[in-house]
Order: structure tokens, then sequence, then C-alpha cells
């Protein structure tokens, strides 16, 4: 575990390297921010307690999903184009000789990642939001940390559907169709563009029940108090169980793509 707690501080530092970027990122962050707060505002006057959310519950909403962005990388963004460059280059090969678990690797750097995030560019814009907007933050140390679990869990979920993705470069040879394709449903299902609740009929059922509503819905409805007791465990169960299954998927197709560089190697 040491191994993997030593990866974890480096991805954290590495991505602390890029302050410039990191500066951009909170600029662009505050900027959207501001620009689907009052798209919220406007349609909230009109549509008071829309989706189950009063006003200052959707601002929250607005710039918590600002804050989440990249540390769920729901845009993409974390390891998954160094990995499949690595699987086309055929460097890979060396990763599944060393002595380490090439997911638990990759998990442990990507956490790092998040983190920095989190700190890094989350941070500031809610910040700057809550300074413009009445927001509705919770006073409670427990709803934050409540909430930094429902996150975390959102982040491993976010990193078991992009290690797949990179997996596929084993079959594929390029992972850049897929990778499009999984962020454009990330972007759309976790709630980014508006909440699931929003959704409706059937579409609404279907994406409430996809693994991308652990990356912003869950961990937000966790903060707004919109999750208590049983409810609360049940939406930890549910980010638990869609981890645990593709975690799962991807550890079988590391297996399967593991046989495949050992017989082409021999």
């Amino acid at each position: 575990m040491r191994l993997y707690a030593v990866v974890a501080t480096g991805g954290f530092r590495r991505y602390a390297t890029y302050r410039v970027a990191t500066a951009a990122g909170v600029f662009t962050n505050t900027v959207f921010g501001f620009i689907m707060a009052y798209t919220y505002i406007a349609l909230w006057d009109q549509r008071p307690h829309l989706g189950g959310y009063d006003l200052p519950e959707a601002l929250t909403y607005v710039w918590l999903g600002q804050a989440l962005l990249m540390t769920c990388a729901m845009m993409g963004g974390g390891f998954e184009d160094e990995l499949i460059e690595r699987i086309r280059t055929g460097d890979i090969a060396i990763d599944l000789y060393r002595p380490a678990d090439l997911q638990l690797f990759w998990l442990a750097s990507d956490l790092g990642r998040a983190a920095f995030h989190l700190l890094g560019r989350g941070i500031v814009p809610v910040l700057l939001g809550g300074l413009a907007f009445d927001l509705a933050m919770p006073a409670s140390p427990l709803s934050w940390l409540a909430f930094l679990l429902a996150v975390t869990l959102g982040v491993v979920v976010s990193f078991a559907v992009r290690y797949l993705v990179a997996l596929s470069a084993f079959w594929l040879m390029d992972g850049a169709g897929v990778i499009q394709i999984t962020w454009l449903a990330g972007l759309f299902f976790s709630g980014m563009l508006l909440p699931l609740t929003l959704f409706p009929g059937a579409l609404g059922e279907l994406a409430r029940i996809l693994p991308w509503s652990s990356l912003l819905q869950i961990p937000v409805d966790v903060l707004l108090g919109k999750h208590t007791g049983w409810g609360l465990v049940q939406a930890y169960a549910f980010q638990l169980s869609w981890a645990a299954a593709l975690l799962g998927a991807g550890r079988l197709l590391q297996t399967i793509a593991t046989r495949r560089v050992v017989v082409q190697g021999g």
C-alpha cells in the first residue's frame, strides 16, 4: 500500500507543477460558473423549485459542478491518453511485468490528480460563487464529510469507466473515438448541463441509474441533504456497486490483455 500512496502523492505533485494551467482552469470554471448561474436564475424565475431545488440549491449545484468537472474528469483529462499511448507503442508490456498492479497503480495516480483538482481548481470558483450568489451551503461538518466520501466514490467510478476506455486500445489501437463518446456521455448523464431530476420520463430514469450520475448528481444531492439516513446509505451503495462492477470488468479485460501480451511476447 505504501507504493500506491507514493504514486498518489506523485500524481498530486505532477498536476501541481502546472501553475499557469491551473490558474487558467480556475478562470475558465469561474466564467462558465457565472454563465450557468445566470442561466439557472432565469430558468428558476420561471419555474421555482424546478427539479426539487429552490434557487439557492440550484445555484449551489452550478458551482459544485464547476468544482467537480475536473475532479471527476467528466470530460476526460486524466490518465487515459497516456495509458492508450503506452498500449499503442507496446510500452505497456514493461508495465505488466513490473511488481505493481496495473489497475491499482493508475487508480492511485488518478486519485492524486483528483485531489489536486478539487483543491487547486475547485475551491476558488465555489468561494467566488458564494460571494456573488446566495448558495445553500451546509454548516455541519458531517455534511461536508459525507459529501467528500461521495466525491471520492465518484472519482473511483469515473476512473473505472476511463480505465475500460483505455484498455479498449488493446483491440482498437486508437481510443480517440471511444474517449470522445465517453466524455460526451459523462458530460450529459452526470448532470453537468442540467440536474438529472429535470430529465423527463424514461430518459430521467435511465440517466439516474447510469454510472455517470455518481460523478456529480449524487455528491451534490448528498451535500444538499437530499440523501439522509437510509437514503444516504443507498446512495453510497449505488456508487459502490458501480465502482465494484466497473473495476471488476477492468480487471477482467486487464487479465485478457495480459495473456495476449504474454502470448505475443512468447
